[in-house]
Order: C-alpha cells, then sequence, then structure tokens
C-alpha cells in the first residue's frame, strides 16, 4: 500500500512515529481520494433532477457504495468510473478537484464549511442517518479534529493525489489514440460493482475500519466463491502484511492470510496464521465481550478443531488426532454440544477407514439434529450416503436419503450443500455405470449455479462441486469419442481454476486420465507412459494402475504382473473396490495374453462377484465380457454367445463408445466361431442380410442392437462381423480388429 499517504502523519494511527496497537479505534480520517468522492457527492446534490436522466442517476447511486466501503483508488480511475456512469457529472467533478488543487487552502477550508449545509434546510439534500450522510458527518468531524500542520499536509497531499491523477490521464488519453479499439474492448470488460483488483489496492492508503473490514469481508468472499476473482496469493499476503504493520492485532487480517496460505499449500505460514488469528482473538478481548466468561475457553477450543482440521487436509493424521482430543477435553469441561459435534464429525473423517465408522456418522446426524445444527446434519447424512454407496446398497435407497438432506437445504436455504448434494448424485451415477443420469445431474448442476449470483457480482460456480460435475462432463464425452467436446470443456476449466487455485487438481487429474486413454487407444504408449509421472503425482493408485497397463501393452508381462499384485493387495486392504476390480479385469487380460486363459477365469469370476455384491453395474458388465472373450478362447462359442446377451444391453445403453465397439466385435467373432453349426437356410437367410446392411449399415446396427437385447439370434455370422467392424472403422480403432 504504498503511496503518498503514508507520509500524512495527520493519521490518527500514529503519534510521534508509532503505531498504536488499538489502530481502529478510530472509525474514519480524511484522504485526498475521500475529498474526491465528497466533491462527487455535493455535485450530484447541486445537480438538478432534470440535469441528469434516471438511468445515469441509478448507476452512480449503486457506484457509491463501493466507493465509499472500498480502499483508495487513483484519480484517473475514479474519473473513468464516474464517466462510465455519468459522462456530464464526471465534468463536473474534474473542474472542481481541479480549481481545489491548483487554488488556495482557503478553497478546501470551504469546500469543508459547504459541507454542513447538505444537512440543513426542511427537506435537506442528504439525511444524516442514510449511508451518504454517516460518511459526511464523519468525514466532517475528522477534519474538524486536524490541526494546522495536519491540514497543510493534507491539502499538499491533496495537490499531489491531484497532479498523479492528470498524469495518468494523460498516459491513457495516448494510448487510446494510438490504440482505439483495443481500448473500447477494455472499456467493455469495466465492472461497475468496482471489485477490488490489485492496482487499486497498490495505490491505496492505510485503510480505515470500514475499508479494513469491507476488504476482507470481499476476498474471503471471492476466496469461498469466485477465486479468480481474487487478488493473487502473492499480491494479497503483501495487502495483508501490510495491513498488520499498522495493527498487529487484527484478528481478521491473519485468518484471511491463513485461508491466503491454504491456496497454496503452505502449511507453516497457515498454521502460524491461524495460531495468530485465536492468540489475537483472546488478547483482544473479541470472544470474552460477546460470550462472557466462557469466551476465552471457546477460543482454545475452537483453535484446536481448526488446528485439527488444518492438519488433516495436509495428511497430518497422528496430530490432527492430537489436536482433536484437546478440544473434545476443552469441549468436554465447557459443556459446549455445538463443539462436540464438529468433533465428532471429524472423527470419522480421520477414522472413515474403519469398518465400524459408519456408527460414528449415524450418532453425528442424530446428535446434530437433535441439537439444530442442519449444515452438520446434512454433511452427515451426505457421507453416509457416499460410505453406503462404496459399501453396495441399491441406488434407490440412496437417492431417498439424499432426499431427505435436500429438504434440509430448501429448508434452511444452504445453497452450498444443494450443489454437493447434485455433484454426488452425479458421482454416485457414474460410479454405478448410469452415465445418462450423471449427464443430467452434471447438467442439472451448472444450469442451478447459472441462475445463482453472490455478492458484487460474483457468480458462485467456481466452487469444488462446479469443478466436479465439469470434469464428469469432460470424462462423459471423452468415453464418447467427443475428444474436441471434452477439449472444449477442459478449456473451461482452466479459465475458471487457474493452476495456482486449490480445485486445479481435478481437472489436471482428469486432463492427464483423458490424454492417457486416447493416446492407449492410438497405440502411442510413449505418449502414454509419459502421462503416468504426472497421473502418479495427482493420485498415486491411479498412478501405478496406469503404469501396470503401459508395461502390458509393452509386452512386459512379468513387470505388469507385480505391480498389479501390489497394487491390489493395497487396494484390498484400504477398501478401494473399485479399483480392486479393475486391477482384477488387468490381471485376467494379463493372464490371457500369456496364452493362459483358465487362469484368466477365478480372477473374472472374482471380480464379477464383486461387481454384484456392490452393484457396479458397468464393471459386472464389462467382466462378463472378459469372461465370454475367455469362453471364446477356449472353444466355447456358444456359451460366449449366451453371456454376450446377458451383458451387451447395459453396454450399449450407457457404456463408452470403444466398449461399445468391442461387445459388437466380439458379438460378430463369436458367431464367427460358432458358424459351423449353423443350418443352411440360416445362412443363406444370412448372406441376404449381409446384402442389406452393406447397403445400409445404420440399419443393420439397428438390427443387431434390437435382435441383441430381445435374445433374438437370427442374425448371421457375416452380418454381425460387418456391423462391428463398421463401428470400429468409424471409431478409428483399427487396431482392435487387425
Amino acid at each position: 500500500m504504498a503511496s503518498v499517504h503514508e507520509s500524512l502523519y495527520f493519521n490518527p494511527m500514529m503519534t510521534n512515529g508509532v503505531v498504536h496497537a488499538n489502530v481502529f479505534g478510530i472509525k474514519d480520517w480524511v484522504t485526498p481520494y475521500k475529498i474526491a468522492v465528497l466533491v462527487l457527492l455535493n455535485e450530484m446534490g447541486r445537480t438538478g433532477e432534470g440535469a441528469v436522466s434516471l438511468m445515469e442517476r441509478r448507476r452512480l447511486n449503486q457506484l457509491l457504495l463501493p466507493l465509499l466501503q472500498g480502499p483508495d483508488i487513483t484519480l484517473s480511475k475514479l474519473y473513468k468510473l464516474i464517466e462510465e456512469s455519468c459522462p456530464q457529472l464526471a465534468n463536473s467533478v474534474q473542474i472542481r478537484i481541479k480549481l481545489m488543487a491548483e487554488g488556495e487552502l482557503k478553497d478546501m477550508e470551504q469546500f469543508f464549511d459547504d459541507l454542513t449545509d447538505s444537512f440543513s434546510g426542511t427537506e435537506p439534500e442528504v439525511h444524516k442517518t442514510s449511508v451518504v450522510g454517516l460518511f459526511l458527518r464523519h468525514m466532517i468531524l475528522a477534519y474538524s479534529k486536524l490541526s494546522f500542520s495536519q491540514v497543510f499536509k493534507l491539502y499538499t497531499a491533496l495537490q499531489q493525489y491531484f497532479q498523479n491523477g492528470e498524469k495518468k490521464t494523460v498516459e491513457d488519453t495516448d494510448m487510446e489514440l494510438t490504440n482505439r479499439e483495443e481500448g473500447e474492448r477494455k472499456m467493455e470488460k469495466e465492472e461497475l460493482d468496482v471489485s477490488i483488483r490489485e492496482e487499486e489496492v497498490s495505490c491505496s492508503g492505510p485503510l480505515s475500519q470500514k475499508q479494513a473490514e469491507f476488504f476482507l469481508s470481499q476476498q474471503a468472499s471471492l476466496l469461498k466463491n469466485d477465486e479468480t476473482k481474487a487478488l493473487t496469493p502473492a499480491s494479497l499476503q503483501k495487502e495483508l502484511n501490510n495491513l498488520l504493520k499498522f495493527n498487529p492485532d487484527f484478528a481478521e487480517a491473519h485468518y484471511l492470510s491463513y485461508l491466503n496460505n491454504l491456496r497454496v499449500q503452505d502449511v507453516f505460514s497457515s498454521t502460524h496464521s491461524l495460531l495468530h488469528y485465536f492468540d489475537r482473538l483472546i488478547l483482544t478481548g473479541a470472544e470474552s465481550k460477546s460470550n462472557g466468561e466462557e469466551g476465552y475457553g471457546r477460543s482454545l477450543r475452537y483453535a484446536a478443531l481448526n488446528l485439527a482440521a488444518l492438519h488433516c487436509r495436509f495428511g497430518h493424521y497422528q496430530q490432527a488426532e492430537l489436536a482433536l482430543q484437546e478440544a473434545i477435553r476443552i469441549a468436554q469441561e465447557s459443556n459446549d454440544h455445538v463443539c462436540l459435534q464438529h468433533c465428532l464429525s471429524w472423527l470419522y473423517v480421520l477414522g472413515q477407514k474403519r469398518s465400524d465408522s459408519y456408527v460414528l456418522l449415524e450418532h453425528s446426524v442424530k446428535k446434530a439434529v437433535h441439537f439444530g445444527l442442519p449444515y452438520l446434519a446434512s454433511l452427515g447424512i451426505q457421507s453416509l450416503v457416499q460410505q453406503r454407496a462404496f459399501a453396495g446398497k441399491t441406488a434407490n435407497k440412496l437417492m431417498d436419503a439424499l432426499k431427505d438432506s435436500d429438504l434440509l437445504h430448501w429448508k434452511h436455504s444452504l445453497s452450498e450443500l444443494i450443489d454437493i448434494s447434485i455433484a454426488q448424485k452425479t458421482a454416485i451415477w457414474r460410479l454405478y455405470g448410469r452415465s445418462t443420469m450423471a449427464l443430467q445431474q452434471a447438467q442439472m448442476l451448472l444450469s442451478m449455479n447459472s441462475l445463482e449470483s453472490v455478492n458484487a457480482g460474483v457468480q458462485q460456480n467456481n466452487t469444488e462441486s462446479f469443478a466436479v460435475a465439469l470434469c464428469h462432463l469432460a470424462e462423459l464425452h471423452a468415453e464418447q469419442g467427443c475428444f474436441a467436446a471434452a477439449s472444449e470443456v477442459l478449456k473451461h476449466l482452466k479459465e475458471r481454476f487457474p493452476p495456482n487455485s486449490q480445485h486445479a487438481q481435478l481437472w489436471m487429474l482428469c486432463d492427464q486420465k483423458i490424454q492417457f486413454d486416447r493416446a492407449m487407444n492410438d497405440g502411442k504408449y510413449h505418449l502414454a507412459d509419459s502421462l503416468v509421472t504426472g497421473i502418479t503425482a495427482l493420485n498415486s493408485i491411479e498412478g501405478v494402475y496406469r503404469k501396470a497397463i503401459v508395461l502390458q501393452a509393452q509386452n512386459q508381462m512379468s513387470e505388469a504382473h507385480k505391480l498389479l499384485q501390489k497394487l491390489l493387495i493395497h487396494c484390498q486392504k484400504i477398501r478401494n473396490t473399485e479399483m480392486v476390480i479393475s486391477v482384477l479385469l488387468s490381471v485376467a487380460e494379463l493372464y490371457w495374453r500369456s496364452s493362459s486363459p483358465t487362469i484368466a477365469l477365478p480372477v473374472l469370476l472374482q471380480a464379477l462377484a464383486l461387481s454384484k455384491e456392490y452393484r457396479l453395474q458397468y464393471l459386472a458388465s464389462e467382466t462378463v465380457l472378459n469372461l465370454a472373450f475367455a469362453q471364446l478362447i477356449l472353444g466355447i462359442p456358444e456359451q460366449a454367445l449366451s453371456l454376450l446377451h446377458m451383458a451387451i444391453e447395459p453396454i450399449l445403453a450407457d457404456g463408452a463408445v470403444l466398449d461399445k465397439g468391442r461387445a459388437m466385435f466380439l458379438v460378430a467373432k463369436c458367431q464367427v466361431a460358432s458358424a459351423a453349426s449353423y443350418d443352411p437356410p440360416k445362412k443363406a437367410e444370412g448372406r441376404d442380410s449381409l446384402k442389406q446392411c452393406k447397403t445400409t449399415p445404420t440399419h443393420g446396427v439397428h438390427l443387431l442392437a434390437k435382435d441383441s437385447c430381445s435374445g433374438n439370434k437370427r442374425l448371421s455370422v457375416e452380418t454381425e462381423t460387418v456391423i462391428g467392424v463398421l463401428m470400429l472403422k468409424n471409431l478409428k480403432f483399427e487396431r482392435l480388429y487387425m
């Protein structure tokens, strides 16, 4: 915040160059920027109703609040904002400030004397208790308390502020003349709500209490809802350090510093800021004033609880457990049931891998409902639904539970949890292999977020739920072979969530997985191998699994088998059933590629049993396809066909386009293998169908899908072979059938 204001020793925060501890005891003080705002208010009062249109008056009124609450900005920037709302008034303000700055000290004195006339008369221009009226009264009072030397320094600062603004205006005018079109595009992007930008904050002086509170609240809201519009981590930390330089005991600034350090995963600085926040909260007595004698203990137990949450976020589970035990002990001594409920929720998070963790969760939900904590109750229900989904419960029971959770959200207006609930429904449908339902839920979430606006014009569409939904959309498009559409979704994700944002890892992993799958489908194993490192950095389990797939594709069977066995043991230990089934399928594929299909059968049956037990329909269908292929290799194509007719319907309905092509081609191969047992009339009928399929291949695909779903086996060998090959050619997966 280096500016001319740092030299103003009339600032009530400083006496003989020493900063007072209670900086914000003074509500406001006069600065050159605030004098410019006072000139704007005075000109608005002097301008008649006919001189300014109704639309311009409305834009000016919308502009006033951020000008009064926000930090000081440059004079040229202020001119631009006023000119966008009312060009005529901007010219009057510029002339008035110029006359005052180029005149004498008595002109500024006369200006403040005239401000009191705004409250005089039977119908005053400004009401004393209005927002503008309170601002005027604060400025008049702060100016009247200044000594003569302080008034002279204020006038000198006003002259310097005007000169800097004039230089900036001249530079901007020259730039507009050289590149008018580019200037117009930039002007269109300017926002009327005056959100705090780096260039505005950097030119502002020490903030008053209201300005500091507005700055902190706005930045905290942006970090939560739209991180891209907040200051960068380095710039925000610089402003917070300058703010704390004038008031080291400003607790809220320490907490915002804690949130800012979390963005860059700085565990040391975030812990340091969090502890300072609670230390300052106790020292200032803010908690004691609002909570009596319990304020001191309340700060201690919530400090321990937040420290446990911080350690849990960074994966320091032992330290988190110790801090949580301390929070529970202090909360029990104080009989604080609300704090105990939060501790119980975090106990579940720390112990959710244990088999009895659902008991803690159910108890937490019941207690949260009992003590009237809808937010905790809803989070508990959604965590319980997630756990039951991994345990293999039916989808209808899970959706009924989420419906009860949604009732709590709508009843208590918990919009953030509504988004989380819809994102979780999307993930559950994808887990169960219902891509159509997942697509519908993801689009519903995106539509809802686009309709809900937050303060300062921020759209609440940059939350984690929004990122999860977009990642699901990108993966669903990639599964259907629409890589261009998936690339557009990922491009949008990169714009919404820059690499330094806290949710950027979601789209990074999604992007790496899509690139890996595409490289494997194209047979570019060296490219896929280079992507494994990035996937491992984001998700170690996924990275090891993809590495094994690459080794298997490169015919390094022994290395792939060792890696898959280690991964299988680890996933069974942490109860990652979905990955266990995927590993089993890869192990089975490794066996039959090694000419050992009989060994693959028990592995596939184990995978099928797990898929059925946990109701993972799509993985079960994929396992059945692998079983059918194993039976085809063993020379029993008739049984393979009967299995395929069981599994092909879910694949055609919700499967990826590659899996659809594989399934159709496998049906054709089984028909080819069993053609020896066909009667001559059926072969003749097959030739007629073949002619029709060659002329209208889409009609042949329709016939195959129809007959496969109905169990009709009348289609001939040649027809199904042509259909499978046509589909795979359209998908450009030549390596699957050559």
